[in-house]
């Protein structure tokens, strides 16, 4: 930054001083060097400052090779601060007011405790101040009279509460959040510039949104659909925003198809249906004639579309970015989220049930694990190529249907994420946030993907009209915590009250400031491009299959009968025959096998002939199997904390038995909750009775992870004679869960006729408690799910 003091000009006043109090012109000269008047000083201050800058020294740094290393922007500090004010009046303060600008501060700052409010002890009052002596009724021209026009309190409470709603996301409408910190494991200098990975152990706050992408605001939560993960970092250099989803790859290659998918996948113009889901003809339709989308359709439709939990899926930053370091060295990377907690997943049969029982389940799982104090944490980890590397693969890193094998970019881990805090108010932050792709810091730059560059443009376009206009970055739940200087001014909500006279750049009327940052600041990677403007894709991208063929072969057994299924149950809901039959033909283009059993599925007596390929020459994959595509990969660090374990009661249950096995899985983390075919008091076989905190009929078996049924014998029969007593055993069972039966309880599964197979490790039959029967139903409970159990028809 060239920055010096202003020079003193003159030490003689050619006019007379009241010709300095006007704004509409002014001498030639400047006020004498001694002027006392504080206008005069002002005009002095002003005039030397500017004359303090008789030229644009870095304009020649704008052109050829030298704009690529700009230097920082030509600065004049002022003798007096009264210079850069906007008013000689900053100084009289009042309540209002406060305090003149300090020096180079911008007091709109992003912490969220200055704009926190709490009305503890407080009277009621309008927008205004004014103290509401009545709020219960509107003023009326007697007990019975008409209502007047004059009640501007009711007018004022009825106008905001009309227009208390914003237009919801066009996708991820359905979301939910949570404050945290991003803690990084160790220099990245080496790599990249970006601050928050400049040191071993610094932390940085983040927000963090997961949503569905389909569903309207109050759609339910497991739904089956794609995942939006999306995480902002407050840098101490600006805002980041790493958006992306639970699936590494996305249905399309260019950002010019988004507005078809949206449409396609969203409920049918015509009639408005279906809410929260994709198995109906127009997604269909679309799929199958953009075979680009094969590898995101095996994903959508595997076990990734519904997951157990939000702490308990990967989140993936989709495209390839650039890493740069302090010397303009650039790596391509990609990033991971993996939980700590494991890769779990719902059934479809769960999911569906879960859906009527709480539609706000994945919702409520998340704000509870944070208030219980088990708070969710993943692992960032990155993927890191050079362009040599990127060259040499059988396809195109730009693409963003196609993934990089594990086996080809092992993933290195960089940081920790962990999300400590729940928002205080759910519109304020968790609505009001705005993501976009366009946001990055310096150190991460962004890399020619087709869909990523619309992406750039598209978030700000949304979040303008959702959020009332171009000033959204100053809601306080996007505000960055790094301070903001520029001449951006005006506009819709306007927050800040800027200071000073100059709104431009270059200036001297504000002693140049603010000024550019220079290499210091943001600056892109100089990437060399030689080419014809067109319209087209590289040949790359039209190898459509091998990576689907890769995720379907990857899976385990159990979890390529899931995708099995889902197919079949999307394409059964589709009411044109033609589209099924495209899409069994894609399929076969993917999997003989699974085109094979999807078609039975579907009664064809026929397969259709493979969907012919856009690209006629065969490419040999690098990877034709990888166990890190499978769910099974992580299964977690953490045991059975946070997982909802019932634990069945009645009248003449065990109490014993009930409080030794509480105990025994709460030490342990896991939640126990009591249920009975009421909630309130049961007489057990002591003195104290039990209070059931569940029923059978609010809290049905697919909310909890694993049920207990102790001893009793005049418990168990009371069950055994409740029809929703055995449902809740057989969906467990179904679903794969954990059971364990003690004593008298193994009544209530052979009741239920619930096959007992000494193979089965998740059901777990014991005639009393010993230490050895609680750790097998903890590690039973531990694996999540037992998929030994399912067969087609089902058992049970």
């Amino acid at each position: 930054m060239a920055t010096r003091n202003s020079k003193k000009t003159q030490t003689k006043q050619a006019a007379v001083d009241t010709a300095y109090m006007n704004s509409d012109s002014g001498p030639a000269s400047l006020p004498a060097a001694n002027a006392q008047h504080p206008a005069l000083k002002q005009r002095l201050a002003v005039g030397e400052m500017a004359a303090g800058m008789p030229t644009n020294p870095n304009k020649a740094a704008e052109y050829g090779e030298a704009a690529t290393r700009p230097p920082a922007g030509n600065t004049v500090q002022p003798d007096d601060p009264s210079a850069t004010a906007s008013t000689l009046s900053e100084a009289n303060e009042s309540q209002k007011t406060g305090k003149p600008a300090a020096a180079g501060v911008n007091a709109a700052s992003g912490e969220l405790d200055r704009v926190r409010a709490d009305s503890s002890g407080q009277a009621m009052t309008t927008n205004q101040g004014v103290p509401v002596a009545n709020n219960q009724d509107s003023l009326k021209a007697g007990l019975r009279g008409p209502a007047l026009l004059k009640d501007f309190i009711l007018r004022e409470k009825l106008t905001h509460f009309d227009h208390e709603r914003i237009p919801e996301r066009v996708v991820h409408a359905r979301g939910s959040a949570a404050h945290g910190y991003f803690e990084s494991y160790e220099s990245l200098a080496e790599l990249t510039c970006a601050s928050l990975f400049a040191e071993s152990g610094k932390r940085t706050p983040v927000f963090v949104r997961f949503s569905t992408v389909a569903g309207e605001r109050g759609s339910k939560d497991t739904a089956r659909d794609v995942r939006g993960f999306a995480v902002k970092f407050y840098t101490d250099e600006g805002n980041w925003d790493l958006v992306g989803n639970n699936m590494p790859v996305f249905f399309i290659q260019d950002a010019m198809k988004f507005p078809d998918l949206v449409h396609a996948v969203k409920p049918e113009p015509h009639h408005g249906m279906p809410q929260a889901a994709s198995a109906h003809d127009t997604l269909w339709d679309f799929v199958s004639l953009m075979p680009e989308s094969a590898h995101m359709m095996l994903w959508l439709m595997s076990d990734r579309a519904i997951p157990r939990s939000f702490r308990m899926m990967q989140g993936f930053g989709v495209h390839t970015f650039r890493f740069i370091n302090e010397r303009g060295e650039s790596k391509f990377v990609k990033f991971h989220w993996d939980p700590k907690q494991g890769t779990h997943s719902l059934v479809w049969d769960e999911a569906v049930k879960i859906s009527g029982a709480d539609p706000d389940f994945n919702r409520r799982d998340l704000w509870e694990a944070i208030e219980a104090g088990e708070y969710p944490e993943w692992e960032l980890g990155v993927q890191i190529f050079d362009e040599a590397q990127a060259e040499s693969f059988s396809f195109d890193v730009l693409d963003s249907t196609k993934l990089i094998p594990e086996e080809l970019v092992p993933i290195t881990p960089i940081g920790r994420m962990v999300l400590t805090r729940n928002p205080d108010n759910f519109f304020a932050e968790t609505e009001q946030v705005a993501f976009c792709s366009a946001h990055v810091v310096r150190g991460i730059d962004f890399t020619n993907d087709p869909l990523l560059a619309g992406r750039i443009h598209s978030y700000i376009d949304t979040q303008i009209t959702r959020l009332g206009g171009p000033n959204f970055h100053e809601i306080p739940i996007n505000a960055p915590l790094a301070p903001v200087y520029n001449n951006q001014r005006d506009g819709m909500h306007r927050q800040a009250v800027h200071h000073g006279r100059a709104a431009y750049e270059p200036n001297s009327l504000g002693g140049g400031c603010p000024f550019q940052a220079g290499s210091a600041g943001f600056i892109s990677f100089p990437e060399p491009v030689d080419a014809t403007e067109l319209r087209g894709k590289p040949e790359k991208f039209a190898e459509h299959y091998n990576q689907a063929t890769l995720f379907y072969e990857s899976q385990a057994q159990h979890e390529k009968q899931h995708i099995i299924n889902a197919f079949s149950f999307e394409l059964s809901k589709v009411t044109v025959p033609g589209i099924r039959q495209r899409m069994v033909a894609q399929l076969r283009n993917v999997s003989e096998t699974l085109a094979s059993a999807v078609a039975g599925n579907l009664g064809m007596r026929e397969m259709p002939d493979p969907m012919p390929k856009a690209n006629a020459q065969e490419v040999i994959p690098e990877v034709t199997r990888s166990d890190f595509l499978s769910l099974l990969a992580r299964p977690g660090e953490t045991g059975i904390r946070t997982r909802k374990i019932a634990i069945l009661a009645a009248d003449g249950i065990n109490a014993k038995t009930v409080e030794q096995m509480a105990q025994a899985l709460i030490a342990q983390g896991a939640v126990v909750r009591l249920v009975g075919q009421h909630i309130g008091l049961v007489s057990a076989d002591s003195e104290t009775p039990l209070d059931l905190d569940a029923s059978l009929q609010n809290s049905p078996s697919p909310l909890f992870d694993a049920a207990v049924i102790p001893d009793g014998a005049a418990a168990i029969e009371t069950l055994a004679a409740d029809g929703l007593a055995l449902e809740f055993l057989r969906d467990l069972f179904r679903h794969g869960k954990a059971l364990l039966a003690i004593g008298g309880g193994e009544l209530l599964i052979q009741r239920a006729a619930i096959p007992i197979d000494p193979k089965d490790a998740g059901l777990i039959i014991a005639k009393d408690l010993a230490q050895n029967t609680i750790d097998d139903f903890v590690a039973a409970v531990q694996k999540h799910r037992h998929p030994g159990r399912e067969s087609d028809p089902p058992l049970v």
